[in-house]
């Protein structure tokens, strides 16, 4: 009956000791978590606001200076035979620069989005 005490206090001991350590690790990460909000509160404060409406950049009187140029898609090569090319066999990028003068405009009568239901660009 001796060794069966003993062992229990040990055993109860070490079950306090595990208990104590979870607590104090809680602890640790719930004040570790309490610090970063804080350092990052902290940090957001001294960043600038965002700017007002008025403070924002406003198209020139004269209309947009830069119209970007349009890019179309290169053409998918066929293979001889039915067979399927590899990825070496293929053109390196899936565009290059439109030989065309504008961007595509809408057209009256199309829906000028994809899944509209119009017949798209012509």
């Amino acid at each position: 009956m001796d060794t069966f005490a003993s062992a229990f206090l040990a055993a109860s001991g070490r079950s306090a000791l595990a208990s104590v350590a979870f607590i104090v690790v809680g602890l640790v990460l719930v004040g570790g978590l309490i610090f970063a909000f804080r350092l990052g509160f902290k940090i957001r404060s001294q960043e600038p606001a965002p700017p007002q409406p008025h403070e924002q950049p406003r198209m020139p009187a004269s209309g947009p200076t830069h119209e970007s140029r349009s890019r179309e898609p290169n053409e998918m090569p066929r293979a001889a035979g039915g067979e399927r090319l590899t990825p070496h066999e293929l053109r390196p990028t899936g565009s290059r620069d439109s030989d065309g003068g504008g961007r595509p405009r809408w057209d009256e009568g199309t829906g000028g989005s994809f899944g509209s239901g119009g017949p798209g660009a012509r």
